[in-house]
């Protein structure tokens, strides 16, 4: 390509990558992948020496929607390359903004529910205001700022009954105990929740619908957890009990 060539209104490297906000090594990765190709009025990639090319601005929507397919959809370049091949990137931003549309009103769903101010919890379940404090520190709970939510209020009733049962700071349980199910609990739900939406949004389910069934299905997932962590515990004192014996 001659030096002479039109680059009017294409982008160089550096600036494809910025408005993308991306790294350059991620466009190049994308286009050795073959990712970039077909974009919706992008026209051809002009090089005008060995080591200078010019981008259609074009790239630059369809880089972002391949960074959300890969991060919030988790899916693979191999299987993003396919959709946008096979379906176009039409059917691929409609499966992102479904899953938008589901995350939007499951989230407004849960934020309608009563929040319970600071001295009423503190009133209902006795807990200490420096356990409040040091959970919010933690991130366990928030703030209470704005009061807490159900699902908040839960995680300290059941703390202050676990404490009930005899299992208090004397013996050494403390508000970090609470953090260690979170630390253990978070990459389970996010794999839960990335699994439902993936299903979800494949099998076209309307929105409500879906978010129907998630809240649906919060208080048998409770139950669950609670009986595979007892079944798992048990299991737990027998594999150990087992080991001393061995010993």
């Amino acid at each position: 390509m001659s030096a002479a060539a039109d680059v009017s209104g294409l982008l160089k490297m550096g600036d494809l990558a910025e408005r993308a906000e991306v790294s350059p090594a991620t466009v190049k990765h994308y286009l050795r992948e073959g990712l970039l190709e077909g974009a919706p009025g992008a026209g051809e990639v002009v090089r005008t020496s060995r080591n200078m090319a010019w981008y259609p601005p074009a790239f630059v929507e369809r880089i972002r929607l391949i960074k959300r397919l890969q991060e919030e959809r988790f899916m693979p370049l191999r299987a993003i390359r396919e959709l946008l091949e096979e379906q176009g990137e039409e059917r691929a931003r409609d499966l992102v903004d479904r899953r938008d549309a589901i995350i939007d009103q499951a989230l407004s769903r849960t934020e309608q529910a009563a929040a319970t101010d600071r001295a009423d919890l503190v009133a209902r379940t006795g807990v200490p205001e420096d356990a409040l404090d040091k959970f919010a520190e933690l991130r366990v709970i928030g703030d209470g700022a704005g009061g807490y939510d159900p699902d908040e209020v839960r995680i300290v009733e059941a703390f202050m009954a676990f404490r009930r049962t005899g299992f208090g700071e004397e013996l050494g349980f403390t508000v970090y105990d609470a953090l260690r199910y979170v630390e253990a609990l978070e990459p389970l739900v996010r794999e839960e929740a990335g699994t439902f939406l993936h299903r979800m949004v494949d099998r076209d389910v309307p929105p409500d619908r879906a978010v129907e069934l998630m809240l649906g299905a919060a208080e048998p997932l409770r139950q669950l957890v609670g009986a595979v962590h007892g079944h798992v515990l048990r299991r737990e004192l027998a594999r150990t009990r087992r080991g001393a014996g061995g010993r």
